[in-house]
């Protein structure tokens, strides 16, 4: 269903995705939304499957895994409000690199990439604020990794 109320409209302005949009260029993609809700256990996309669309946590907790060589499931991250995923599908138009599950009653809101290009075609100056904020994302993501894998590089005896 398509979403639209203050509320929500505040909610997606606390979030750092959202930062530099006018309220016009806001309410355009409130309108573009679709509100989805899952079940505690639902998965709501696999590593390796097509993936056309990104989602917006509003409420619940999801957890993200990867297969390993092994075939053993690595908890990579923990999502919850406020956080965003599947965005690289969008970014790069590869399949999904991981595994979401929903480790509580959620709700998301789904952008596809369709309606993210209408987006692009109807206020390019928005569409590039939330393409920035977006990669400042990725960029945090990347750096958080980074030390991880220093940590672990670190802690492994050589």
């Amino acid at each position: 269903m398509a979403v639209s109320s203050p509320d929500l409209k505040a909610f997606l302005v606390s979030t750092p995705f959202f930062g530099g949009l006018s309220d016009a260029s806001l309410d355009l993609f409130i309108s573009m939304l679709v509100e989805r809700r899952f079940d505690t256990g639902a998965r709501v996309v696999s590593e390796g499957e097509p993936g056309r669309s990104m989602y917006i946590v509003r409420a619940g907790q999801l957890g993200v895994s990867k297969r390993g060589k092994s075939g053993r499931e690595i908890r990579m991250a923990v999502l919850g409000p406020g956080d965003f995923f599947g965005e690289m599908t969008l970014i790069e138009m590869q399949n999904r690199s991981a595994t979401v599950i929903a480790e509580s009653p959620i709700a998301l809101y789904e952008l596809t990439a369709q309606n993210l290009y209408a987006y692009y075609k109807a206020d390019i100056h928005a569409y590039v604020m939330v393409m920035l904020n977006m990669n400042r994302e990725l960029c945090r993501r990347l750096r958080r990794a980074d030390s991880r894998i220093a940590e672990m590089a670190d802690d492994s005896p050589e």
